[in-house]
């Protein structure tokens, strides 16, 4: 009996030893599945009990691991696509915000701006793309993680590859670059600074406002530069206050900032660079959402 106890810790404490050990890649994976920190951690938390319960030992945790974390983020996305169909508003991701002194490039290069093209795809072509694409597994270990042939997985990824392709992220700035590009486009937005803002934006820029419907934000996405500058040069002239920039960041791997309105409401802002201009606009106002943004 002693033996057998004594059998049944180590392998408990071998299960919490894996765990931890894949836990941070598990956890970005989830929240590529979900576009969701919280959801993410909530599979997290699914996957340990599943995980726990094993009795018998696992020779591939890994694999073992990434199946039962892609499956129940492929459960979780039917619920997640009718809730987003009664979003009000625009919808984000909830925003990754990174230090700029501590951020470290993933090799994943998953944007705010990729993430949104994920946003098209069946839940079954953007898991084969993040696993195949992103996350480097073979497509035999991909065909075994969502129990289909190799040949349909291959399709999957080929189809999503072509719909995102565009969004891959081409353009990747260092933390000095990143504060000077947040830095001036927040001075430039915040005094309604036309040619700052001209010399800044792409003439085909996009502003995205997710409030959720729970504050005051765009109810549609902003499209082109002549909207845009009117927006902030409007903004700026009926604002009693101006806005504050609390710090400057990597967001979602791009640059951006974390600052409060001009009533004082919470937000964060990335931007999206394409050939030296800012292309999109990315502000995640919906509390809900930025419950792990640190003021």
């Amino acid at each position: 009996m002693a033996n057998e106890a004594s059998s049944c810790t180590s392998l408990g404490d071998e299960r919490v030893i894996e765990f931890a050990r894949e836990s941070k890649r598990l956890l970005r994976l989830g929240r590529r599945m979900l576009g969701s920190i919280t959801e993410a951690e909530d599979v997290l938390q699914d996957a340990w009990l599943r995980w726990e319960r094993v009795e018998d030992e696992v020779r591939t945790p890994t694999a073992y691991l990434t199946r039962i974390v892609t499956r129940l983020c492929l459960d979780r996305l039917k619920s997640a696509r009718a809730r987003r169909e009664i979003y009000v508003g625009p919808w984000l991701p909830e925003p990754l915000v990174e230090p700029l002194d501590t951020h470290e490039t993933v090799a994943d290069d998953v944007t705010v701006t990729l993430m949104l093209a994920l946003e098209r795809l069946s839940p079954l072509e953007r898991a084969a793309f993040l696993l195949h694409d992103v996350f480097d597994l073979a497509l035999t270990e991909v065909a075994v993680v969502l129990d289909r042939e190799p040949a349909a997985v291959r399709q999957l990824a080929s189809r999503a590859r072509k719909n995102v392709q565009n969004a891959r992220s081409r353009y990747s700035v260092g933390p000095e670059e990143a504060d000077g590009i947040a830095r001036a486009f927040f001075a430039a937005s915040r005094d309604g600074d036309v040619t700052a803002l001209s010399t800044l934006l792409a003439r085909d820029v996009e502003i995205h406002s997710d409030g959720g419907g729970k504050v005051l934000a765009f109810r549609e996405v902003i499209r082109g530069q002549e909207r845009a500058l009117r927006l902030f040069v409007s903004a700026q002239r009926k604002a009693a206050t101006t806005p504050t920039l609390l710090r400057t960041a990597i967001i979602d791997g791009l640059p951006g900032f974390v600052s409060l309105d001009p009533i004082g409401v919470l937000q964060t802002t990335a931007l999206g660079i394409r050939d030296g201009k800012i292309f999109a606009i990315y502000i995640v106002k919906n509390p809900d959402k930025l419950t792990h943004v640190n003021v």
